[in-house]
């Protein structure tokens, strides 16, 4: 079934894609650090912790703690929104987004790798 083929390769390339990210150097990002910094960068329009809270189903300390990480490695900042004071804004950074350029040339590695006979462990196994 071509869904479940494809299914496997999208797999193998996020391995390789975490695999890479942990082999290179600087700091690792959990899945939810990681979640939030894909969304705050990839959708448009202005991100709030609540608005992330809701986007991704967790709970605002949940988000809270991943932008103090994020904001620790300059990934992402906060900022009051002068409009309501009682509400925080994501804002992107510099690091941020080369680090996102960094991720997509890593996953492009992963893609190209994986049509040319799967994934790193799965050439491994085969060799």
């Amino acid at each position: 079934m071509a869904t479940t083929q494809q299914a496997e390769q999208l797999v193998g390339i996020l391995r390789d894609t975490v695999v890479a990210l942990v082999r290179r150097d600087g700091p690792d990002l959990s899945a939810r650090q990681l979640g939030v910094f894909l969304t705050c960068y990839l959708q448009e329009g202005a991100h709030t912790v609540r608005g992330l809270a809701a986007d991704l189903n967790v709970s605002k300390p949940a988000i809270t703690r991943a932008l103090d990480r994020l904001g620790e490695l300059d990934l992402a900042r906060r900022k009051v929104d002068p409009m309501d004071r009682r509400s925080v804004l994501v804002q992107r950074t510099l690091k941020g987004s080369a680090f996102l350029r960094d991720l997509r040339s890593i996953m492009g590695e992963a893609a190209t790798g994986s049509r040319r006979g799967g994934s790193e462990s799965a050439r491994k196994v085969v060799a």
